[in-house]
């Protein structure tokens, strides 16, 4: 049996993360008492007791959290941003590289990935690995998620906004429009880019799931470089990967009256990644939950895979 704290369990990635853990046998999660959830001796004793210690926290307070972990056995697993591009922790993507299972496996300090990165890196690293697409590539992403994806605020923003405005609701809004994302360091780290990629992304009128979209034109890739070679490629990558499904290329069996749905991957750990397009152009988009893969099913996966657990327990591919 394993004790588990999270950190943070109020918030929007907290509590689906307790939702998949409520029900398992090996885990016990420990909860401050209501009447000492502000006493700080009380937290860190309780962090330095458990396992592992899950933070669903703004940055600033995770940095906080850790700092107050001094026993060498207890483990963290982050998902906030403070972490991700730090030395001495591992980033918690399992199908990023072959070794990354191990890595993360042995690691005392692993930050969960967020749900953006997951979908772009899932989509554009086997084709750098591969050299068809070139490190010094600008490499663009158009992406949208549900609006969970904001957390407790925006969730109850665009829910209010639905129930005093049922005619004009938030459809579509992009934003970060000032280009500096704060998850393009790893973005860039993760794939291994030369420079900054150019990221636009977009909320929804749709509480959870996204599409992540890399367009390519074909003339700047690897010389004779199609939608089919793209597709072979990510497809070999992925082969043995339970939780990432490849289309086949131009798969219109994907579409609905010729539309992507964003929402096809919610309630599932599931990463669907398609094709699109011909001998000039091409486009990769990775769709997945962003409180599945792209939150708290990628954090149930690194768990697992920290405590030594079957990879794929309590986690759903399908619906």
């Amino acid at each position: 049996m394993f004790n588990v704290f999270i950190d943070g369990r109020a918030g929007t990635t907290g509590l689906q993360i307790a939702d998949r853990l409520k029900t398992r046998e090996d885990i016990t999660l420990v909860e401050i008492p209501h009447d000492k959830r502000k006493d700080p001796k009380i937290k860190a004793q309780i962090l330095n007791e458990v396992d592992l210690a899950i933070l669903c926290l703004p940055d600033a307070a995770s940095r906080e959290s850790v700092s107050m972990i001094s026993s060498d056995r207890v483990r963290v697993l982050d998902a906030s941003t403070a972490h991700r591009t730090q030395e001495g922790w591992v980033y918690g993507l399992p199908e990023l590289a072959p070794a990354q299972r191990e890595k993360i496996r042995m690691s005392s300090r692993v930050s969960n990935p967020g749900c953006y990165p997951t979908g772009f890196l899932l989509g554009i690293v086997p084709l750098l690995k591969a050299g068809i697409v070139a490190a010094d590539y600008p490499v663009c992403i158009d992406a949208v998620s549900g609006y969970s994806g904001g957390g407790r605020q925006m969730i109850e923003k665009y829910q209010a906004r639905q129930a005093e405005h049922p005619d004009s609701p938030w459809s579509y809004r992009k934003y970060s429009l000032q280009l500096k994302h704060k998850h393009i360091p790893e973005m860039k780290r993760y794939s291994g880019l030369n420079h900054d990629p150019i990221f636009i992304p977009a909320v929804g009128h749709f509480e959870q799931g996204m599409l992540v979209s890399i367009p390519l034109v074909t003339r700047l890739l690897k010389k004779g470089t199609t939608a089919v070679h793209i597709h072979e490629s990510l497809a070999e990558y992925y082969k043995k990967e339970a939780f990432i499904n490849v289309s086949e290329p131009n798969d219109i069996d994907q579409l609905e009256d010729g539309f992507l749905s964003p929402l096809l991957c919610n309630e599932t750990n599931r990463v669907d990644i398609m094709v699109f397009g011909n001998d000039d152009q091409a486009v990769v988009i990775s769709r997945l939950d962003n409180l599945g893969k792209g939150a708290a099913g990628a954090a149930i996966q690194n768990l697992n895979l920290m405590l030594g657990v079957e990879e794929h327990t309590g986690l759903n591919r399908n619906r």
